[in-house]
């Protein structure tokens, strides 16, 4: 139910010269009222002042139908759609009102309202000037010469903007046509020549607000809805490319146009579905693959090769890939260098190859254009870890293996290490020191690195042998002396005290 008070307020706000029929009173004698209709007004006229809108259409429409010739029925019912916010219907009735009573001004000057809103100027001028001449009130004089001069003022509008457009003077035509819609909101003829200058003035994006409009103005515009599904597939969203192409289809299912744009916008909403999907499941290869598809299926909208190479980026970088990775973002950041996505994943591929200072410009990129993003400022921190850390000890390079080197390939490395540093190869007392302290870093990166737990810290920026980076101290148990080894197995896979091994 709406509230009177906003059933006054909708029609004050539209009609500010209009009087709010509950207010009226009409001798039941001039029309002719039978009873039945009389009780159908006077209830209508309650509901109406109770906001009761949906009610009072009803007995409007029975008053109609008990009496067609009656003019005040007509009358009140216009005055509901209005309040209801459906002006189409309401012109006729007030067509059928100054019909029946030709010197009905209330009804001529609200319909001119109307038809100057949906463009129509010759009719509501007429209709303005046949208020003059019928003896208004004064405020019913005053308001429709002001309409008269606000629908002189329009036609000159829409001939300046008529003439722009022919001239392909599109910004002038858009300036015109600004001023025009500002009083004629319901010409969809307007808008879609308003969205026409704006396409050709490279701004899509702001032509589809007048041609949503114009589908809804004009009955069965499938040319809108065509229009609307392009620019947004244009720009990027077949999502919604596909939701627009589809209301096309509903109104004319054999339109040419649109059903081979719903084909082609179908088939990549499916794929790009699908390559999500993937990424979802880890799948990343697959997913890769199904986005080179959609680059392949869509070659002439850069927008979609773009987006493409951005997930593809992200897969390989998901996937611990990051030579790939950092191709791929970065051909995505030649052509978009604010790309927040792209910067994060090269970020992280960058990581792996321990580029910690391009990780880092790569985050405070990123940062600066979606400061509140916490896997940014995660990220951030951690590159800042990691590059202090490397300016220490760093257990991967120790071993000579990348950061996303697996377990096996951790072991290996150190095995064949520990066998080349083994104090027992030096006889020379200098050499021999210099390979225990080397034998004593090889086996504490094999200690960090083959433990999940401590890795984990350490690829997080944090030395779990180093004292300064315990909370609580305790001091690092490979600092010790040469001796303190003896009889450590560096080929066991288990841990590093397990039984005596020499070298011939």
């Amino acid at each position: 139910m709406v509230s009177p008070g906003s059933v006054s307020s909708r029609l004050g706000s539209v009609f500010p010269f209009l009087l709010v029929l509950v207010d009226l009173q009409y001798e039941g004698a001039e029309c002719g009222i039978n009873a039945d209709v009389e009780k159908h007004l006077e209830m209508g006229k309650k509901l109406l002042a109770a906001g009761q809108l949906a009610d009072a259409l009803s007995h409007f429409h029975a008053a109609v139908d008990g009496d067609p010739d009656n003019y005040i029925a007509y009358y009140r019912r216009a005055t509901v759609y209005l309040a209801m916010g459906k002006s189409k219907a309401a012109i006729p009735d007030l067509s059928k009102v100054i019909e029946l009573k030709m010197d009905f001004t209330s009804a001529r000057l609200q319909r001119g309202h109307l038809l100057l809103k949906q463009g129509k100027l010759d009719e509501a001028e007429d209709d303005f000037k046949k208020v003059l001449k019928s003896n208004p009130s004064e405020n019913e004089e005053r308001e429709a010469r002001s309409q008269l001069v606000k629908s002189d003022e329009m036609q000159r509008f829409r001939s300046q903007a008529l003439t722009a457009y022919d001239q392909e003077e599109y910004l002038d035509a858009i300036k015109a046509l600004d001023s025009i819609l500002e009083v004629c909101v319901w010409d969809a003829e307007l808008r879609e020549l308003r969205a026409d200058c704006l396409i050709k003035e490279g701004e899509p994006g702001k032509a589809i607000a007048d041609l949503k409009a114009a589908s809804k103005l004009k009955n069965d515009n499938t040319e809108a809805f065509y229009k609307i599904s392009t620019i947004y597939y244009n720009l990027g969203d077949h999502e919604l490319s596909l939701s627009e192409v589809r209301e096309c289809l509903k109104l004319d299912q054999d339109h040419k146009r649109c059903f081979a744009h719903y084909k082609q916008v179908k088939k990549l909403n499916k794929m790009i579905e699908s390559a999500e999907e993937l990424i979802k499941e880890g799948r990343y290869t697959d997913a890769i693959s199904k986005y080179e598809s959609v680059m392949k299926t869509e070659p002439n909208v850069a927008i979609y090769t773009i987006r493409s190479k951005e997930r593809i980026c992200h897969c390989y970088s998901q996937d611990k890939k990051p030579v790939e990775a950092i191709k791929e973002c970065s051909e995505v950041l030649q052509l978009e260098p604010t790309n927040v996505n792209a910067l994060k994943d090269r970020a992280e591929a960058y990581l792996i190859e321990e580029m910690y200072d391009e990780a880092i410009q790569d985050y405070e990129t990123a940062q600066e254009h979606n400061e509140n993003d916490q896997q940014i400022r995660e990220g951030l921190e951690k590159a800042q870890k990691l590059l202090k850390q490397s300016q220490k000890r760093d257990y991967y390079k120790i071993l000579g293996v990348k950061r996303n080197a697996k377990k096996q390939e951790i072991i290996k490395a150190y095995r064949k290490l520990a066998l080349q540093w083994h104090p027992d190869n030096f006889q020379n007392e200098e050499e021999k020191k210099k390979a225990e302290k080397k034998f004593i870093d090889i086996a504490a990166a094999k200690e960090v690195l083959s433990d999940p737990e401590m890795r984990k810290k350490f690829d997080e920026g944090e030395d779990p042998l180093d004292a300064e980076s315990q909370q609580g101290g305790g001091g690092n148990p490979f600092h010790r002396s040469w001796n303190s080894w003896q009889g450590f197995n560096p080929f066991s896979s288990g841990g590093p005290f397990r039984f005596k091994f020499h070298f011939n």
